[in-house]
């Protein structure tokens, strides 16, 4: 009676007062939850070519512990025509040749108590069937991924960028939108028996993915594709280390084409290239000449000057606090108005229309076009720029006449861009952007935005720093090789000095152009770093310019001009 007491006593224990916590407690041990990997949205161009695209693939995972009770019966292995082991060398004989992996090495993966073990990822639907097929569902199952492929291999590349093994966006675009492509994973909990066979009738709570959103971009792949072209050309040419590319509208600020030289595939990982990023936004040089249409502008719009103002013009020019200054090449004095100050790129002429200018002035106008700040595209690893603060620019002796020229500031090469850009809208700078929209997996699409507009210098001041440009491409001015035949073009040519690490110097060379110039559609920029050939802008970046925006004005449609340039005299 005694132990018959302690049995029952226990017995109600179990049952009644530890009974739920135990069921409770079984039946989480039987749940099992499988993750349905959310398809990851497209990224396309502005015509809806696939620049990035996720595909079906699935992860093989064996249950060591459920193998253990696998019978061969009588299976009989295909390759061999012997008969099927039991356990884990039964199952990796059925496996091994589906997954085209030796049975006997399999099957050493296949031993242990793990309940999961990767046997093979990104595997293809083809071979998932063949595994079905097999029967193995309470050993081995298949979980549907997915793998993020790039069908424009290496256009775009570094704009485009990459995804880690989770599929998260880790570089370029693929980063910058990656809230809106990655979607939501959906999950499937179960009950499964010791064979690991779902339970029949048992509760399942399924927790549907939710697909990520397509991105369209405002880049059109044919004309990324021919900037990249042409700029492998151009360095093969010049014997460049690098060169850079960006062609924007000039009315949406909607960039086409944000370029760089080399090959740089996201599909091949074996290398870190498409970690580098686009140099086009994280890269920062001096302006070099092309800084020159910012202290133009702040001339005109400030009354200081008009474009037929008189200067006489030296090779070495020394202000009244004691700097000196030079131009590129020795020369008598010459007697230039302010339009001919530009199109003959003087750096002595530069500084003597700056020195009417206030120096918080001049400063004011760097930051109006955007120089010190980011330019609102969003990539990963853009850099502002480099802008001295106001305090070191007050009591420096030098800088506040160097930034007239372009030097003693740097930019990337979309803010050098921006700031043609803003001048052939008539004065009113347009924050760029590579995002058209985004559509949702219901079709449903989303335009982006409408970008922020700022007026920086009037349409007054607009027309006449473009007259003045057009004069940089005419006969007198540095770049002949930038002409684009039947449009009319305006544009600047600029070599700045680059310090290198440790000591040293190297050059980057460049052309900024808008055509037509009568109607500006498009705004097109060249950089090359380090030129053999030469350092001049206008003799190695000019002619990948014409080239550029003549493909890019084909392309688009856009008519040529039907008028003749109108400029301002550049000599008196």
């Amino acid at each position: 009676m005694l132990v018959l007491t302690v049995f029952v006593g226990r017995l109600v224990q179990v049952q009644v007062f530890m009974g739920p916590a135990l069921a409770a407690d079984a039946q989480q041990k039987r749940l099992q939850t499988n993750v349905q990997v959310a398809h990851r949205g497209d990224i396309v161009d502005v015509n809806g070519n696939v620049l990035a695209t996720s595909v079906d693939r699935y992860t093989i995972v064996g249950d060591q512990l459920a193998i253990q009770s696998f019978r061969g019966a009588s299976r009989v292995d295909k390759a061999t025509g012997d008969p099927v082991e039991d356990g884990a060398l039964g199952v990796a004989q059925l496996l091994g040749p589906v997954l085209d992996e030796e049975p006997a090495a399999l099957a050493a993966k296949l031993n242990g108590k793990d309940r999961y073990v990767v046997l093979a990822r990104d595997v293809v639907p083809e071979v998932q069937r063949a595994i079905a097929d097999l029967g193995l569902q309470a050993y081995v199952r298949t979980d549907l991924t997915s793998q993020r492929t790039y069908p424009a291999g290496e256009v775009a590349g570094p704009l485009v960028g990459f995804v880690n093994d989770d599929l998260g966006g880790q570089g370029g675009l693929e980063r910058a939108y990656d809230d809106l492509l990655a979607g939501t994973d959906g999950t499937t909990t179960f009950e499964r028996g010791r064979d690991g066979v779902m339970i029949p009738n048992a509760p399942v709570e399924t927790v549907p993915a939710k697909p990520g959103s397509d991105v369209r971009l405002t880049v059109d792949r044919d004309v990324q594709w021919k900037a990249e072209e042409l700029l492998d050309e151009a360095v093969s040419d010049t014997g460049a280390k690098y060169a850079m590319a960006v062609v924007s509208d000039v009315r949406t600020g909607e960039v086409l084409a944000l370029a760089d030289s080399g090959h740089v595939d996201p599909n091949d990982r074996s290398t870190a290239d498409v970690a580098n990023g686009s140099r086009a936004v994280k890269d920062v040089f001096e302006p070099g000449s092309t800084g020159k249409v910012v202290t133009m502008a702040a001339a005109l719009e400030g009354g200081y000057w008009k474009p037929q103002s008189q200067f006489e013009v030296p090779y070495t020019y020394t202000t009244p606090n004691g700097q000196t200054f030079k131009d590129s090449h020795g020369h008598p004095v010459q007697r230039l108005t302010l339009a001919g100050v530009l199109a003959h790129s003087s750096n002595t002429g530069t500084v003597q229309i700056g020195e009417k200018i206030p120096e918080q002035v001049r400063y004011d106008y760097l930051r109006k076009f955007g120089f010190g700040e980011p330019s609102g595209l969003g990539l990963p690893g853009e850099s502002a720029g480099i802008l001295p603060d106001e305090e070191s620019f007050a009591h420096d002796p030098r800088t506040p006449y160097t930034i007239l020229f372009g030097q003693g500031v740097a930019v990337n090469a979309i803010q050098a861009t921006q700031v043609f850009s803003t001048v052939a809208n008539g004065g009113v700078r347009v924050e760029p952007s590579l995002f058209a929209g985004s559509q949702a997996p219901d079709g449903t699409f989303t335009p982006a935005p409408e970008p922020e507009r700022t007026r920086v210098v009037s349409t007054e001041t607009a027309d006449s720093l473009m007259r003045m440009l057009e004069s940089v491409v005419g006969d007198e001015g540095t770049a002949e090789n930038a002409r684009v035949p039947g449009y009319r073009v305006a544009g600047k040519t600029g070599t700045a000095q680059m310090w290198l690490p440790g000591g040293g110097t190297t050059y980057m060379a460049s052309f900024i152009g808008v055509a037509p110039a009568d109607d500006p559609r498009y705004t097109v920029s060249v950089f090359l770093r380090s030129p053999q050939s030469s350092i001049f802008g206008g003799v190695v970046a000019a002619p990948v310019f014409s080239d550029l925006m003549g493909y890019t004005l084909q392309k688009m449609d856009v008519p040529p001009s039907t008028t003749e340039p109108d400029p301002y005299d550049l000599e008196w």
